[in-house]
């Protein structure tokens, strides 16, 4: 199993990176976890623009789900003729969500070149992975995922505040890609929305994570302070995500 970090971007897309995107690869099959802004362009930069055979939406704000809409552009009108339909697993509601980007009275309005897919909690296999999913502390219905494939485990917060959730997500995960959207405990960061570098680390040091990945960077923000700041909680090996980082397990 390989993971791309195609996008890591919190909120919205940095100079270095698109928002939320992330593929995942075993046995011929592509699976893209969330396409936030931007995440379409730099995803062909790792596999062919139609290779793709299934998506997964964590949760309906725009930096996690607007490229879908581009993507449902493209599969509809490439040059040799409309793409097979692919699935896109995502909570209840995605395709109304998604299908308002392409534009009022659009021409690309009538069948999606997509069979959407409602999550729920609990377990569901996509092509050779099998996904856990959680529901995550965000304002929105939001869905974590735990990624296995052949004994290796990936865990993906999505958006959340402090979640005991997401530790049972990620319990004993290899890899746990967690976001840490705010630094420090300013009475500005929002409870119930994100998480804070240094609770990043509770939870993986919770967890029991092999490794833990921050993701979700803020653009603005300073990362070598996220990441010192992740340090004083978890003691495992850290690392910031980057577009492009790839994953692999060793097996």
């Amino acid at each position: 199993m390989r993971l791309t970090v195609i996008g890591c971007s919190g909120s919205f897309p940095g100079p270095d990176s698109p928002s939320s995107c992330y593929l995942a690869e075993a046995e011929g099959f592509r699976l893209v976890i969330d396409m936030g802004n931007g995440a379409l362009g730099v995803l062909q930069r790792y596999a062919e623009l139609f290779s793709i055979d299934a998506i997964c939406v964590s949760h309906l704000h725009a930096d996690h789900c607007i490229d879908v809409g581009s993507y449902w552009i493209a599969r509809q009108f490439a040059p040799d003729g409309r793409k097979p339909v692919i699935p896109v697993y995502g909570p209840p509601g995605t395709a109304g969500r998604v299908k308002p980007f392409l534009g009022a009275g659009s021409h690309a309005s009538g069948d999606a070149p997509f069979d959407f897919r409602d999550l729920a909690v609990g377990q569901v296999e996509i092509g050779p992975f099998r996904l856990t999913t959680h529901h995550m502390n965000h304002p929105v219905e939001t869905f974590g995922f735990r990624v296995e494939h052949a004994g290796w485990r990936v865990a993906y917060s999505a958006d959340t505040g402090e979640c005991d959730a997401l530790v049972r997500l990620a319990e004993g995960a290899d890899v746990l890609l967690c976001e840490a959207s705010y630094q420090g405990d300013s009475e500005d960061n929002v409870p119930n929305l994100h998480l804070t570098a240094r609770q990043a680390g509770e939870h993986a040091t919770r967890a029991g994570v092999g490794q833990l990945i921050l993701t979700h960077l803020v653009p603005w923000n300073d990362r070598e302070l996220s990441l010192s700041e992740a340090a004083q909680t978890y003691q495992g090996p850290l690392s910031l995500a980057t577009s492009g980082l790839v994953l692999e397990s060793r097996g």
